[in-house]
């Protein structure tokens, strides 16, 4: 299977990070407030597991993306489970679920894509020494 360009990856995993944040702050804080709690706790309770991930996912660290797409398991859950509900307006549980595959299949994606990579460039390295090559 061919590996997806790693900068599409990169792309599509830190569209789907800001992206998520954004529909949960339109959703649980100004759109479809929560009636359980206040909506402060809510979005504290959701955006807090993303913020430790948001330097990494700048840098482009494979770790931080790694974990990140187990943390969007949870997002997922929470979408399907809005969509279920049959949360108002429809639209926002549905383009958090979009977002939350976005960012999983990108970070995935990226994951893999830069283990290619480091692969490839660690066997260019070996079969270069020995050669005659400085």
């Amino acid at each position: 299977m061919k590996a997806i360009p790693i900068g599409f990856a990169r792309g599509l995993a830190l569209s789907g990070f800001f992206l998520l944040a954004l529909l949960l702050v339109l959703w649980h804080g100004w759109l479809a407030r929560p009636q359980v709690m206040p909506a402060g706790i809510a979005l504290a309770l959701l955006l807090l597991p993303l913020v430790p991930a948001v330097p990494g996912m700048l840098r482009g660290r494979s770790y931080t993306h790694a974990w990140v797409s187990l943390l969007a398991l949870f997002y997922f859950i929470l979408a399907v489970d809005g969509i279920a509900a049959g949360v108002e307006p429809a639209w926002l549980p549905a383009a958090t679920l979009t977002a939350t595959l976005a960012l999983f299949v990108g970070t995935i994606a990226y994951v893999r894509s830069r283990g290619a990579l480091r692969r490839r460039l660690q066997a260019q390295e070996e079969g270069g020494e020995g050669h005659g090559r400085t």
